[in-house]
């Protein structure tokens, strides 16, 4: 079956002929690999391996807690040594391992990476219309745990090792794939571990991970983003004090009152616009590829006109909240902690934030602007004592190769251009970026409608297409292969 993003009107002959060939109709051979095109890989032949491997790890329980990743590892483990490529399991605790695979290049090149996280978020199992870890084929699509979030590109990165050493690709450069535990919450377990105890096994110059993927209306693929950086997460406390009482004689000190009102400050309070090299490329290109009325928005977001701009973020905040996100280190009052009678009024109440900052920000200038939005001198501003992720030394640089080689591969793969984009959430690329490595998030192509619909990530009800799975190791595969292959 010819994919949809090959479908397109304005295809060239070579492009049209690459699809022929791509669903068998050149092919002269049912092998996975076809002699007559250099022995590249004869994608249509590979779609009962690709989904084969894909519903392996799916059907592993690998929510977290307690993630039991050490089934992915094993599971991989016996993959890889069937197929000749070392690998090697690295455990801080037995059940949540990590693994990683190489293939040798010749050294002329700094290694590449390419990871996905085994461990995914727990479920509510009486809510899942199919079983949450039976990789279920209903209607085109695959449902379970895990589809996007994150052993799609689990199963990109192995298909890729494999087809690598098959074909017996010649490399410039190693490729390393690694399966890390512990990314929903517990990455001392996997990235932590594996940066703090073992980085030479997965030290590289560029890394490919989970965070962008094709963005797909109306069943077409529209563009293609890739995370170039992402938002450093911070706590922010308050804490009121007030005089404890009974309740039936009312307080001026009320921690409570105290705390809600500080809480609706923060809650009404936008920090300021600030743009870098990767949110600005993304809402220009954006508005190039968006009807008219919608477009007007991203481009007066980004003028100097203070008027345009103010209309165009309040209209982001209202209908498109993860864009507005973007555009500014982002606050959230998500936890709010008081009392515990209702006839005694509480010494203290304290709520927490969510904080999002952006790459740049300054976390003490930060935390003071807060305390100025909340101006009570009976509430506490102050740090949580949560980890946070590293901040980054360097951002993928989109003049480089890999952003290049991405941006080719989406326009031959899904016939899109190629947005980069800033997460709004957090990634266990942090801790590799901080280490000096450019990293980039990718992923399968997904129905911008079934966020909203609950077919997500981290929904009750999970899933991705088959065909979108294909297409994704296609992407994956070219993309490692163009950046590793001998010139």
């Amino acid at each position: 079956m010819i994919r949809a993003g090959l479908r397109a009107k304005g295809l060239g002959l070579a492009v049209a002929l690459a699809s022929l060939a791509l669903t068998g109709v050149l092919a002269q051979t049912p092998s996975p690999f076809d002699p007559a095109q250099g022995r590249q890989p004869d994608w249509k032949a590979l779609e009962p391996e690709m989904m084969q491997q894909f519903q392996a790890v799916l059907r592993l329980d690998t929510r977290s807690p307690p993630g039991n990743e050490h089934l992915v590892a094993e599971y991989l483990k016996g993959v890889f040594n069937k197929a000749g490529i070392p690998a090697q399991i690295f455990a801080l605790d037995a059940n949540r391992s990590n693994i990683v695979a190489r293939l040798k290049g010749n050294g002329k090149k700094r290694p590449i990476l390419i990871m996905g996280h085994s461990d995914v978020v727990t479920v509510d199992d009486a809510k899942w219309t199919f079983p949450a870890f039976g990789a279920t084929r209903d209607g085109g699509y695959v449902y379970a745990r895990g589809t996007v979030d994150d052993k799609d590109n689990l199963t990109g990165g192995l298909m890729t090792m494999l087809l690598l050493k098959r074909l017996n690709v010649p490399l410039d450069r190693d490729v390393i794939f690694l399966s890390e535990a512990g990314e929903e919450g517990n990455s001392n377990f996997g990235m932590q571990f594996m940066v703090n105890q073992h980085y030479p096994e997965i030290e590289a110059e560029y890394c490919l991970a989970e965070g962008g993927g094709a963005v797909r209306i109306g069943g077409v693929a529209k563009y293609t983003t890739v995370e170039t950086l992402e938002k450093i997460p911070r706590g922010i406390e308050l804490v009121a004090h007030g005089i404890s009482g009974h309740g039936s004689i009312p307080l001026k000190s009320n921690a409570i009152v105290h705390l809600a009102g500080a809480v609706a400050k923060v809650g009404q309070w936008r920090p300021e616009i600030r743009f870098n090299e990767t949110t600005g490329t993304y809402f220009r290109g954006l508005a190039s590829i968006s009807p008219p009325d919608v477009a007007k928005h991203y481009r007066d977001v980004l003028s100097t006109d203070p008027k345009l701009r103010a209309a165009a973020d309040e209209w982001l905040f209202e209908n498109e909240p993860l864009h507005s996100s973007m555009l500014r280190t982002s606050v959230s009052p998500n936890i709010f902690a008081g009392g515990y009678r209702s006839n005694v009024i509480p010494s203290e109440a304290k709520a927490t934030l969510d904080v999002r900052a952006l790459p740049d920000e300054d976390p003490i200038r930060f935390l003071e602007q807060v305390k100025k939005i909340v101006n009570d001198p009976a509430v506490d501003v102050r740090f949580t004592a949560q980890n946070t992720k590293p901040a980054s030394v360097v951002d993928a640089r989109l003049d480089s190769e890999p952003y290049k080689a991405l941006a080719a591969a989406a326009t031959r793969v899904y016939n899109t251009i190629t947005l980069p984009t800033m997460s709004t959430g957090a990634t266990d690329m942090a801790q590799l970026r901080a280490r000096g490595v450019q990293c980039f998030g990718i992923g399968a192509a997904i129905d911008a409608e079934d966020g909203p619909k609950g077919f997500g990530m981290h929904s009750d009800q999970e899933r991705l297409l088959e065909t979108e799975l294909y297409r994704f190791v296609r992407y994956n595969y070219e993309v490692v292969h163009d950046l590793a292959r001998a010139k």
